[in-house]
């Protein structure tokens, strides 16, 4: 079967090894003919050559993984020893390793949903960080009324500006460097602030603060002290991002002084989320398919990532399909 690997800072190889079959299944997991991935912003720290926080991605020779890195997937199962799936089921969620670059794919069922087959898989890749998304949004106060600012309009950033404009906010600020005027419609964005969040924070007046701040950046530590500087007094400040440092310094006089709260975690309830994101996206017929601005082959891994490293208007999300 085909397989891809990093065998180099920026470059791909693709590959063939021996087929998976189910007597490589553990008890809980399935297997997946790959129909379609997603490019993650945390998949490419490995494609950079820098040693990033995902599962695997640690000790000698972890980039040269099989595989790796790629966790949204879409797939058919042809095999499982879990109860919830059966052979012939098309799902969607995580590699849970990872390695989701490959013609077949073992991963946890309890990390994978069986959504409408009639939503196209190159679509349908949008559903697992919409899970995210939305279980994210779960933990925050209610957003209806509240003025609600996102840092960082990439895939993950739009899809919180869609799912806070869906659950009532009364104003979605949207801040990025790179210019979103072209989507701003689509995803709900009342106000786009092409900048930087430093520059933004230092011109945000006051009475204009919002009183829900969204971090979707990640891979740095800037940007987390801008949500906190930016919120509200008696505000909230999700972090959303991918952490690649173990550390991030805040200022908790400014976290004290204005009674703010802070909030971050993984996605939990993967199959209930998931199938919220399935029906989250048939209540919003379009939302996908703005979603998903650019697809790619099986065999055009390459430039797939390489389009995915660079910042670039018009595109959001990346799929991949066999």
């Amino acid at each position: 079967m085909w397989a891809y690997r990093l065998i180099a800072p920026y470059e791909f190889e693709r590959i063939e090894v021996a087929d998976l079959t189910e007597s490589d299944l553990d008890d809980g997991q399935v297997l997946l003919r790959f129909l379609a991935a997603g490019v993650c912003g945390s998949d490419l720290p490995a494609f950079r050559g820098t040693q990033g926080r995902l599962p695997g991605d640690s000790g000698a020779g972890a980039a040269e993984k099989i595989g790796f890195p790629i966790h949204e997937i879409v797939g058919d199962v042809i095999a499982s020893r879990h109860t919830a799936h059966r052979v012939g089921d098309r799902v969607v969620g995580w590699a849970s390793k990872f390695d989701g670059l490959m013609q077949t794919v073992i991963s946890d069922g309890d990390g994978l949903f069986a959504y409408d087959p009639a939503l196209a898989p190159a679509k349908a890749v949008g559903l697992q960080p919409l899970a995210c998304v939305l279980y994210a949004v779960e933990q925050l106060p209610d957003l209806a009324g509240r003025h609600v600012a996102v840092i960082g309009q990439g895939s993950i950033g739009l899809l919180f500006s869609a799912v806070a404009k869906a659950a009532g906010a009364r104003r979605v600020t949207g801040v990025d460097p790179v210019d979103r005027a072209d989507m701003t419609a689509a995803f709900g964005i009342d106000t786009a602030v092409r900048s930087t969040s430093d520059r933004w924070i230092h011109h945000l007046d006051a009475a204009d603060a919002p009183e829900i701040v969204i971090e979707a950046v990640g891979h740095q530590v800037a940007t987390l002290g801008h949500a906190i500087e930016a919120v509200a007094p008696g505000g909230t400040v999700f972090y959303f991002g991918v952490t690649d440092d173990d550390t991030y310094p805040i200022s908790m006089r400014t976290m004290l002084r204005n009674n703010l709260t802070l909030i971050s975690g993984v996605t939990l309830d993967r199959r209930r989320m998931l199938q919220r994101a399935g029906d989250f996206a048939a209540a919003h017929p379009d939302l996908l398919g703005a979603y998903v601005t650019h697809t790619f082959g099986a065999d055009q891994v390459q430039a797939a990532f390489e389009l995915a490293a660079r910042p670039t208007p018009g595109r959001a999300k990346i799929a991949i399909v066999a």
